[in-house]
């Protein structure tokens, strides 16, 4: 029984999510080119907000974004990341993964919202995209990086690689490490939003729409200087201080 109303469930979502999905297709090819980056972001702000609702997850954002030039840092545990970030930060530019643009229609929304992707098997890449962030950030603007490369089960960070961080080092602004946590009813830690191993796109999907009370708490810690630091010595103490909000809860 439980099992037939849990189908049900995900099977009413997911039509909301699509005709959702649908619509926001249609701001993107209609109005997006003739829109200013602060007249787009809350309308991304708005439209990850409502993908988050209609997919039964609770936000709750603790602290706020550190306005103007400043590289994002969070842990990486789901695709749900970047709805969840930009549904507090609708105007940071993320750093994805190439692969994400052969995800259907996700990939061409991701890619329409200004994000920057880097090829991680290719290692020039990598340098090609610290300079695109660090020309971003010297404009003023907010970039968002994961840079724990795979997704992890959320309860233990993974390390982090430091090469995007030299672009907030070689820019002098500031680093401010975001820290995502979700869970369930009777579980600090999800079991169903992690996106990890060789789980597909779609299976993913469906045990988050089929799950039940499921929540995510987003914590902004304070900003960290960058200037002159040491990229791997940055890379490891954002680490510790996002596991640290992590054990916190």
């Amino acid at each position: 029984m439980r099992a037939g109303v849990g189908a049900l469930r995900g099977l009413w979502r997911l039509v909301r999510g699509l005709l959702h999905l649908g619509h926001g297709m249609l701001i993107v090819a209609l109005r997006f080119e003739r829109l200013a980056p602060r007249e787009r972001a809350p309308r991304v702000q708005w439209w990850s907000a409502k993908v988050l609702r209609l997919a039964g997850i609770r936000l709750t954002v603790h602290g706020v974004p550190r306005p103007g030039a400043v590289l994002i840092v969070a842990n990486h545990v789901s695709w749900l990341d970047i709805a969840v970030i930009h549904a507090a930060c609708g105007h940071a530019r993320f750093v994805s993964k190439a692969d994400v643009l052969r995800w259907p229609v996700l990939g061409w929304l991701i890619r329409a919202v200004g994000t920057l992707f880097i090829e991680r098997e290719r290692k020039r890449d990598a340098v090609r995209v610290v300079h695109e962030v660090a020309a971003a950030l010297q404009r003023g603007e907010t970039v968002a990086v994961l840079p724990e490369g795979p997704t992890g089960a959320g309860a233990q960070g993974l390390p982090m690689h430091g090469n995007l961080l030299q672009a907030a080092i070689a820019a002098e602004v500031p680093v401010q490490p975001v820290a995502l946590r979700y869970h369930e009813p009777g579980l600090r830690f999800s079991t169903a939003a992690p996106y990890i191993g060789q789980m597909t796109l779609v299976a993913s999907i469906w045990r988050v729409v089929t799950a039940r009370g499921l929540a995510v708490d987003l914590q902004f810690l304070p900003p960290e200087g960058s200037t002159h630091a040491d990229r791997r010595a940055l890379a490891e103490h954002l680490r510790q201080q996002l596991q640290q909000a992590l054990d916190r809860g």
